[in-house]
C-alpha cells in the first residue's frame, strides 16, 4: 500500500518563507540552546485518526453546544466553500519537551531535566507554582536559580506529576541550565474548507495540528489567524510530496478557537475577498457518489480555482479524515503541481453543486491520489466556545 503524507507544522521564522503542508504535524526543533522557542527541523508523520464515531444517527446534534443542528437542519444549511489559504499562530499550553542536551559541569556532563524524570513529549505545565505561559519564562528562572531546585509540574498523556529540577552550571556557556529543549508556539499554514455566513466562523484542513511522530494533537492554549500570500509550487513527483511555499502576511484577520482529530476551526474578522462560489448547500454522506467532483485551491495570485478530481472507496461509516479516495484528474492542475501537495489539505470538494468534504491527505508513492473528509465530520467536530474575531 501507498505510504500517505500528511500535513506538516512549521515554525515562523522572521522574514522567511514559510513550506505549506496537506497536514499539519508539529515537529522537533533545532536548537541552540537549553530552552527555546525556535524550530527550524520538519518532521513526517503519519495521522491515523482514533476518532470515536459521530454522524451514524439519522438525527445526531452537531454545530455549537448551545444551538445545535440536527440532520435535517444541514440539509438546509448553507457556507461558503473556502479555498482559500490562512495562517495560524498560536502558543501552546504548558511547555513541550521536544529533546535534551547534557550540560558540561566541568567535572562531567549531567542533564538535569532527565534526572527529574521527563521524557520527550511531556508539557511542563508550571515551576515553583507559576504557570508557564512561555519558554522565556523558565529560562529566566533557570538562569537565576543560583542552583537552587525548582518545582515543577508536568503533563505526561492524561496525567500530571510533580518534579523537582535542580539546574547545572554550565561551564561553556556560563550560565545555569536544565538540558531540555522545549518550545511554546507553533505557526503554519493550510486552506479555509467553509465558512458561516452570518458568524464567519470557519474550518480548515479537514485533521488536526499535530505534534511529532505520535501524531497527538497540540493543545492550544489561543491563537490568530492571519493571511498568506502564495509564492510558488514545487511539484510532486512518485515519493517525493511537492509543496506550496507562501508567506504571512502582516495584521491579524481572526480568532483560532479549537484543533480536533477533523480539522482546526476559529471566527475570522470579515468575509475573504476571494471567495469561489456564493454559499452552497451541503452533500451528507449518504449522497456523495464515486465520480466525478472538483476542489477549489489557491496556487497563487489569482485566487482560488477549480479543479476536476474523481471520487472513488466511499466509506460510509468513516468518522474520521480518511473517508474517501480523491483522484486528481485534471490537467492543467497536474501539469502545475503533479496532483495534491502539501498545502491542500482543507480544500473545499463540491460535487453536484454541493459542498461535500475537504482533501486532507496525499500519497506519497502517488501525489495524483489522496483521501477526503465528509463534511458533516467536520462540522460534527466544529463545537467550539463562542467568540468574536478581534
Amino acid at each position: 500500500m501507498a505510504k500517505k503524507k500528511s500535513l506538516k507544522l512549521l515554525s515562523l521564522p522572521s522574514l522567511l518563507s514559510l513550506l505549506l503542508a496537506c497536514a499539519f504535524i508539529l515537529s522537533p526543533v533545532a536548537q541552540t540552546s537549553s530552552v527555546s522557542a525556535s524550530s527550524t527541523a520538519i518532521a513526517d508523520a503519519d495521522v491515523d485518526f482514533d476518532y470515536a464515531a459521530v454522524m451514524s444517527e439519522p438525527d445526531v446534534l452537531v454545530g455549537n453546544e448551545s444551538s445545535p443542528l440536527s440532520r435535517a437542519e444541514l440539509r438546509s444549511m448553507k457556507l461558503y466553500a473556502g479555498g482559500v489559504p490562512f495562517g495560524v499562530k498560536f502558543m501552546t499550553e504548558g511547555l513541550l519537551v521536544v529533546g535534551f542536551c547534557d550540560v558540561d559541569s566541568g567535572a562531567k556532563r549531567v542533564n538535569p531535566s532527565s534526572e527529574a524524570g521527563l521524557r520527550v513529549g511531556d508539557r511542563i505545565l508550571s515551576a515553583n507554582g507559576k504557570r508557564l505561559v512561555s519558554s522565556s519564562e523558565l529560562s529566566k528562572l533557570i538562569e537565576q536559580s543560583g542552583g537552587r531546585a525548582i518545582s515543577i509540574v508536568y503533563r505526561r498523556g492524561q496525567n500530571e506529576y510533580a518534579a523537582t529540577l535542580t539546574p547545572a552550571f554550565s561551564k561553556s556557556e556560563n550560565c545555569y541550565k536544565s538540558g531540555a529543549y522545549v518550545k511554546d508556539n507553533g505557526a503554519g499554514i493550510g486552506t479555509v474548507t467553509y465558512i458561516v455566513p452570518k458568524t464567519l466562523e470557519f474550518a480548515g484542513l479537514g485533521h488536526g495540528i499535530c505534534e511529532g511522530e505520535g501524531g497527538k494533537l497540540v493543545p492550544i492554549s489561543r491563537g490568530s489567524v492571519v493571511n498568506v500570500g502564495i509564492d510558488g509550487v514545487i511539484k510532486g513527483q512518485c515519493g517525493t510530496p511537492g509543496e506550496l511555499k507562501g508567506h504571512f502576511k502582516s495584521g491579524k484577520c481572526g480568532t483560532l478557537l479549537k484543533n480536533s482529530d477533523c480539522g482546526v476551526y476559529g471566527v475570522l474578522t470579515s468575509l475573504p475577498d476571494a471567495l469561489p462560489t456564493k454559499p452552497l448547500s451541503l452533500g451528507l454522506r449518504d449522497e456523495i457518489r464515486e465520480g466525478k467532483a472538483y476542489i477549489y485551491c489557491t496556487l497563487d495570485a489569482n485566487g482560488p480555482q477549480r479543479y476536476e478530481i474523481e471520487i472513488s472507496n466511499i466509506d460510509r461509516n468513516a468518522a474520521a479524515g480518511k473517508c474517501f479516495t480523491v483522484k486528481v484528474c485534471d490537467a492543467d492542475l497536474v501539469a502545475k503541481t503533479g496532483g495534491i501537495v502539501q498545502g491542500m489539505s482543507g480544500s473545499p470538494i463540491i460535487q453536484n453543486g454541493k459542498l461535500v468534504g475537504a482533501v486532507t491527505h496525499v500519497l506519497i508513492n502517488d501525489p495524483t491520489t489522496g483521501y477526503g473528509i465528509f463534511i458533516e465530520n467536520m462540522l460534527a467536530a466544529s463545537k467550539m466556545p463562542m467568540a468574536k474575531a478581534s
